[in-house]
């Protein structure tokens, strides 16, 4: 069992995973131990050299008399790094793990390649802490399991995941009361939610489902200080490593991956982006893509992105068509398969920038009839004069003295 000393207190650590991989840190949220991460390890022990401890006060690690300010987890984190002979790392929290990962991106920069902050919400209501950090001097760690308990999961997860919830509890309950009272005193440290002054590359994973969700203003304030910030949102509560492990690993090993490619990926996939957007705006019109940009949301963002990229430059961008050739052929498609509203919108935009001619449009539903049928054809017909008739009147005011 490996033990690692600072200052005269025991921390246990572990590490799995391959050994010359880069080294990730996980550092634990408030009344939990390194089980945190049961369901995440088998997947990013495939891709680090994953390191866990139980910091001061929880798990197998010694319990000394606090209070904890970050900066004294901070400094026992170095410890377990020196132990596990890591010169530099990246660091993922989880709640108070979070705090401590800012307090060890500020201490120690050199040491920190990269950092993920899980669940900072949770971690951001000073006086909500003092309570707890009272109610288990008062009344044992059974005072406050329930109510964690709500915040940590949400609801649809703990009804059909009840052995997780309660793993969860029993370690909740195991804690030590006087390692969690000091825990909770590091919590409410006004330094450690001060604006992060933090040089490493940073992602912040929030769950959606997080009820501490109206705290978000504090966690930007945090957040505010360290350049390049990258925010994301899974469908989860507050510890998303437990509740969507695949989901919070993958942004993990995506950021990381991303950062060893000295940003090159990003930096690809963004000037695939823009390219797509010219093509997108030349063939649809600056009003139609505005409107779909500001209806972009935070569950269709990806989709609006990949359309982006894959149709407008992987496709529409190839040499072997012309543009207005595509968009015949988006109006034979479209008219096969029943989209007649994005078949509108092309037998618009074809006719409106001089691409398109209203017998090029006939042709091609004639031709729509033989293939994929009279029926398609014939709505086809209805929906394109009436474009038409829509346009010819429009044209006609404008002609009017």
């Amino acid at each position: 069992m490996p033990f690692a000393i600072n200052d005269g207190c025991r921390l246990y650590w572990r590490q799995d995973g391959v050994p010359d991989r880069p080294a990730l840190l996980l550092l634990n949220d408030v009344g939990a131990d390194m089980g945190l991460w049961e369901r995440v390890l088998p997947l990013l022990s495939e891709r680090f050299c994953v390191i866990r401890m139980d910091m001061r006060g929880q798990g197998a690690s010694d319990a000394p008399a606090g209070p904890y300010p970050a900066e004294t987890l901070a400094d026992d984190a170095l410890t377990v790094l020196d132990a596990a002979g890591a010169d530099v790392a990246f660091v993922c929290g989880v709640g108070l793990g979070s705090l401590i990962g800012l307090a060890l991106g500020s201490q120690a920069p050199a040491r920190v390649v990269g950092l993920v902050l899980g669940g900072l919400h949770g971690v951001v209501e000073p006086r909500v802490w003092a309570r707890r950090g009272e109610a288990v001097l008062s009344g044992g760690m059974a005072a406050v399991a329930n109510d964690i308990l709500a915040e940590s999961f949400s609801a649809p997860f703990a009804a059909t995941h009840p052995q997780i919830v309660a793993t969860a509890k029993a370690a909740l309950l195991a804690s030590p009361v006087q390692g969690y009272a000091a825990a909770c005193a590091a919590i409410g440290d006004k330094t450690a939610r001060e604006p992060a002054r933090i040089a490493a590359p940073t992602l912040a994973i929030d769950g959606r489902r997080d009820p501490a969700a109206p705290a978000a203003e504090a966690a930007a304030h945090i957040l505010a200080g360290i350049p390049g910030v990258r925010r994301m949102a899974l469908d989860a509560g507050r510890l998303a490593c437990l509740e969507a492990p695949a989901a919070f690993a993958g942004a993990v090993i995506s950021f990381v991956d991303e950062l060893e490619d000295g940003g090159a990926v990003h930096r690809a996939r963004q000037t695939v982006y823009d390219a797509g957007m010219k093509v997108r705006r030349k063939v649809l019109g600056d009003a139609w893509v505005d409107r779909a940009l500001a209806n972009r949301t935070e569950f269709n963002a990806d989709y609006q992105d990949m359309v982006t990229r894959y149709a407008w430059q992987e496709i529409w961008s190839r040499p072997g068509l012309d543009h207005p050739t595509r968009r015949l052929l988006v109006l034979a498609m479209t008219a096969s398969l029943g989209r007649w509203e994005e078949f509108r919108l092309h037998v618009k935009l074809g006719l409106d920038q001089g691409e398109l001619t209203v017998d090029q449009i006939k042709e091609t539903l004639l031709q729509t009839a033989v293939y994929a049928g009279v029926p398609a054809a014939n709505t086809g017909f209805a929906e394109a004069a009436s474009v038409i008739k829509e346009r010819d009147g429009k044209d006609n005011k404008r002609d009017q003295p």
